[in-house]
């Protein structure tokens, strides 16, 4: 299967799209999705996300890679943890499931995602990498497509 558990910079990795884990309103902020803006032509990444407003949490949205190795950026909004009982698990696996959609109908063959909702959204490690494990695995039954989860302490 292709799918590939690796630690690297998301942010320097050669695939046809790499995912940030965004907000809602599509902001730079911090950990994997500054890193990625930094990386990027900052102000055209940013006009493009303002273009298009709002991802809602369990959403995903594209835009240009805008100076990165990746020719695309795929924004996906993790739910941020309160405990597992407010719908989490399956907004959490919806990321995934719309960014792997959204990278298959643009025509990429690979993608890199972080491990979403794990860093300041506070999602346990452990589930959210069953959960992302889970829908990669799923999506691959019928895709083919190379991905990577890109770990990066």
């Amino acid at each position: 299967m292709p799918f590939d558990i690796i630690h690297a910079d998301i942010t320097k990795l050669q695939t046809d799209a790499i995912v940030n884990a965004a907000n809602s309103g599509l902001r730079p902020g911090s950990g994997v999705c500054g890193a990625i803006f930094a990386a990027a032509d900052y102000h055209a990444l940013e006009a493009a996300c303002r273009k298009i407003g709002r991802c809602n949490t369990g959403d995903a949205v594209i835009t240009e890679g805008y100076g990165l190795a990746a020719k695309y950026v795929i924004h996906a909004v993790g739910p941020i943890w309160h405990g597992g009982d407010q719908n989490e698990p399956s907004l959490l696996k919806s990321c995934y499931t719309n960014a792997l959609r959204l990278a298959a109908e643009n025509g990429c063959q690979s993608i890199a995602f972080p491990l979403i909702s794990a860093g300041i959204y506070g999602y346990p490690k452990e589930l959210a990498l069953k959960i992302a494990k889970e829908a990669i695995e799923e999506f691959l039954l019928t895709h083919d497509m190379q991905i990577y989860l890109a770990l990066f302490s």
